[in-house]
């Protein structure tokens, strides 16, 4: 998958109560297992942590990775349908286990997956997808919102 300048990938560490976060190269991702893989490489992490791997496309989508333990991939999509146009976009769909037919009229925005991802850092279902629905709201300012209600703004910040 070529790189592209309009992408933005990185990920988060959760340890001690402290979040560490490192731009992570999603070019030669291939399968969606990739993705993990070149998360927790590039975190240098054993695989034990909570992990968050945070996907940008300027101006047309985010995508959100929750990896824990031994459990599958959590993932959150904010428009399944500009996101399956796109190569990586397809990965994270495939991971999420949506399916979202091309031929299908667009018919705005249409998050999918895991809605219930954060939950567990008071960032609501309803909350996530009132933010991904917000018009007139870039992907970026989403994340930086989500980063901020979590405690990892300071580190998305220092990434970008």
């Amino acid at each position: 998958m070529p790189s592209r300048s309009n992408l933005f990938s990185a990920a988060f560490a959760r340890t001690d109560d402290r979040w560490t976060g490192a731009e992570v190269d999603l070019g030669e991702a291939e399968i969606a297992d990739d993705l993990g893989d070149a998360a927790q490489e590039t975190l240098g992490l054993s695989g034990d942590e909570l992990v968050l791997l945070c996907v940008e496309v300027e101006d047309e989508w985010f995508a959100i990775v929750r990896y824990e333990d031994a459990l599958d991939p959590r993932v959150f999509i904010s428009d399944a349908h500009a996101a399956m146009g796109d190569p990586l976009g397809e990965l994270l769909g495939e991971l999420a286990g949506v399916v979202v037919d091309a031929e299908a009229p667009d018919l705005g925005i249409r998050p999918v997956g895991d809605l219930e991802l954060l939950t567990d850092f008071s960032l609501s279902a309803e909350e996530l997808l009132e933010l991904s629905m917000e018009e007139g709201v870039l992907p970026a300012d989403i994340l930086s919102l989500i980063a901020e209600r979590l405690g990892f703004a300071d580190e998305l910040d220092r990434l970008r």
